[in-house]
């Protein structure tokens, strides 16, 4: 092989791979422009109160479970940022218990898509007690509420958090991740 044609063939090679280069760039700016013009108009401010559907199923869990002879009561739903935060700092930078592992913004409360319960005793006080079996029909008041949850669509938090066991905890994510609503993404 002579050295002129060893030239022509890594010419070839060098122009076959800026052709590459240069559909991988061309690739990669049309997908960045779509998905800038997607982001752009999605909603980031942050939710006032609960998502309509949260809410609805929300009544309707109270509802259910007063038809099983259990009394609950929504100790927590929408909750904003800096509420969260005030919670988050609970057991951390101020007394208490920790409560929570999420800190504003970082939690479905936030963007009303979640929901927090207890049992109401007779005086109308919170019962925390998920072995509970008020309407004496065997079964623990607690998961009976759960089921019922779970049949309207809420995923429990006594499943879905890993190690941490959040058993008062119900929430709806329309498919949707912390990080896609922390960018403004929002359930239709």
């Amino acid at each position: 092989m002579t050295a002129t044609t060893r030239t022509t063939k890594r010419k070839k090679k060098k122009k076959k791979g800026k052709g590459w280069l240069i559909l991988l760039l061309l690739a990669a700016g049309a997908f960045f422009a779509l998905y800038q013009l997607e982001f752009k108009y999605w909603d980031r401010s942050m939710p006032t109160g609960m998502h309509p559907l949260v809410a609805e199923k929300r009544d309707k869990l109270v509802e259910e479970a007063s038809k099983k002879g259990i009394q609950i009561m929504i100790t927590d739903d929408f909750r904003s940022a800096a509420e969260q935060d005030e919670l988050y700092a609970k057991g951390r930078t101020k007394p208490g218990n920790i409560v929570t592992h999420a800190e504003g913004g970082k939690s479905y409360h936030n963007y009303g898509m979640a929901l927090d319960f207890a049992l109401e005793n007779q005086a109308g006080e919170a019962v925390w007690d998920i072995k509970r079996d008020g309407n004496k029909n065997g079964e623990a008041d607690w998961m009976e509420v759960v089921a019922i949850g779970k049949n309207l669509g809420f995923e429990w938090g006594g499943e879905i958090f890993g190690d941490f066991k959040d058993y008062p905890h119900f929430q709806m994510d329309f498919g949707l991740s912390i990080y896609e609503l922390q960018l403004g993404r929002r359930p239709k």
